[in-house]
């Protein structure tokens, strides 16, 4: 089966299916939708995430018939999985917190998975009109004003990371220092209880403090309020890491790809955990860079320290 699928076919549908999804984004009225919660009032759904899941279902079986389908907003807890089949894994809104408070952080996360790896990943936010996207052996990019017809102020697409040099047909970053020269994106995430809250305080903290504190001192964190958006922040080098638990395949697979892509690396958000799965829900990325990428990992593992954050799947 792998063996007889078009990734570019794939990724050419799924960007056009991302400016659909976008130009809904943008004719809903954040203040004039139908709101609803789901495990708390951090963790928000509207009917516009739900409609964008329905047009992306359709177009996606009607074009492939054959391959399953993950969405956010159809997924059943103990009952929906990702599997070896090929799988679109679909978040009709990453960032619907942001998309209800108008902050322009907000996105279409489309991905591709095949034998439950990254194969395509398309994210477009349709408030900033950019549009990244990635496919498995061809590179990953970035392109602004995107959804603009081409000689009509349609930005070029920039290959990722955006700094950095060409070498042997790949884009490769600049060496990684320690986390004190980092910029680092983080989450607090929708379950603000437990355990896994306090181990992201004590660790935002320890990131933060300074060194004579037992601190890392790192330049600061950042939140875009969209693990997507965070991945691809990542793969364009703007943040040197990510680090994230609780988030689901449909967050991380299209940015995933895209990372890849960009010459970025997924580790586990747990310690000592270098191949995590799609759906290991914990996850800690770092951007493509000369060297200095499982420096940097193992100095943010030591971080957390014995810490080890649980998520039900």
């Amino acid at each position: 089966m792998a063996d007889s699928v078009n990734l570019h076919e794939i990724h050419d549908t799924l960007v056009a299916v991302a400016f659909e999804a976008g130009r809904m984004i943008l004719a809903a009225n954040p203040s004039d939708i139908s709101m609803g919660s789901k495990m708390n009032s951090a963790d928000i759904v509207t009917e516009t995430d739900r409609a964008v899941e329905r047009m992306v279902s359709s177009r996606l079986r009607t074009a492939f018939p054959s391959y399953s389908f993950v969405g956010e907003e159809t997924y059943v807890p103990g009952v929906t999985t990702v599997t070896n089949a090929p799988t679109f894994i679909v978040d009709p809104i990453d960032g619907t917190t942001n998309f209800v408070h108008g902050f322009p952080h907000a996105c279409i996360s489309l991905g591709f998975a095949l034998d439950r790896l990254p194969a395509v990943g398309v994210v477009y936010n349709p408030f900033l009109d950019v549009l990244y996207t990635g496919i498995h052996g061809g590179g990953s990019y970035m392109q602004r004003n995107a959804s603009l017809p081409q000689g009509q102020g349609q930005g070029e697409k920039l290959r990722l990371p955006l700094a950095g040099s060409e070498e042997d047909g790949k884009k490769v970053g600049p060496a990684l220092g320690d986390l004190s020269t980092a910029l680092v994106a983080v989450e607090w995430g929708s379950q603000r209880e437990g355990e896994n809250f306090e181990i992201k305080a004590r660790v935002f903290r320890k990131l933060t403090a300074r060194k004579e504190d037992g601190g890392s001192m790192v330049h600061s964190l950042r939140s875009l309020g969209s693990a997507a958006l965070n991945l691809c922040a990542t793969a364009a080098g703007q943040v040197d890491m990510y680090w994230e638990g609780g988030c689901y395949a449909w967050d991380v697979a299209a940015g995933w790809c895209i990372l890849n892509e960009a010459g970025g690396r997924m580790a586990s958000g747990n310690p000592g955990e270098w191949d995590p799965v799609l759906d290991s829900r914990i996850y800690l990325a770092v951007r493509g860079a000369r060297s200095g990428q499982e420096e940097v990992v193992e100095e943010f593992w030591k971080v957390i320290g014995d810490g080890r954050m649980e998520y039900k799947h």
